[in-house]
């Protein structure tokens, strides 16, 4: 599947024709913006190469891609910052702001993984989290015995004494633990 989508290196190539129908030559089938789109998103590497006169055309179609993003989406590029970028076409900075757009958003991926990480990583190691995962369980629980037709209804009064006493014992903890952090 990964040489089909032209994952492993090799790049896709995507002819776009005077009628402005864009085909992709790997999979032989006529495609859409949308297309190149999600292909971006999932990683495929591709070339857009006009039909006639096969001048890479990659750029401006990436371009389009982004403006029919901001037309119909969320917006994701604030106004001023387009104000700025506007202005240093002709700019004699205009050729370090591509390497610097690449490397900024080379940090903001790999920061955005790091604190994905982080954010796993206290959220499992947090006993707060623990005890509302826990709660949000009991709610459930709870919840499902009022929904009609449900046969776990009749539960024994022994279950909510174990999760109240299990609840009591996490709190404790929980107490500990911030009288540690206290000292």
């Amino acid at each position: 599947m990964a040489d089909s989508n032209g994952k492993n290196g090799d790049t896709v190539i995507i002819k776009k024709y005077a009628n402005r129908r864009l085909y992709n030559t790997r999979s032989s089938s006529y495609i859409t913006l949308e297309h190149l789109a999600k292909m971006t998103r999932d990683g495929v590497n591709f070339q857009v190469l006009d039909a006639k006169s096969g001048n890479d055309i990659t750029h401006q179609i990436l371009t389009q891609i982004i403006m029919e993003e901001e037309s119909t989406g969320e917006k994701m590029l604030p106004v001023n910052f387009l104000r700025e970028l506007i202005c240093m076409y002709g700019n004699s900075m205009q050729s370090l702001i591509p390497h610097y757009l690449e490397a900024s958003m080379t940090n903001f991926r790999a920061n955005q993984g790091k604190l994905a990480k982080v954010f796993e990583d206290t959220i499992g190691n947090n006993p707060l989290a623990k005890l509302a995962q826990h709660n949000i369980s009991l709610f459930k629980t709870a919840a499902s015995a009022f929904m009609p037709g449900n046969d776990k209804a009749a539960t024994s009064s022994a279950e909510p004494r174990d999760d109240l006493a299990a609840l009591r014992e996490q709190m404790a903890e929980m107490q500990r633990k911030l009288d540690a952090m206290g000292k």
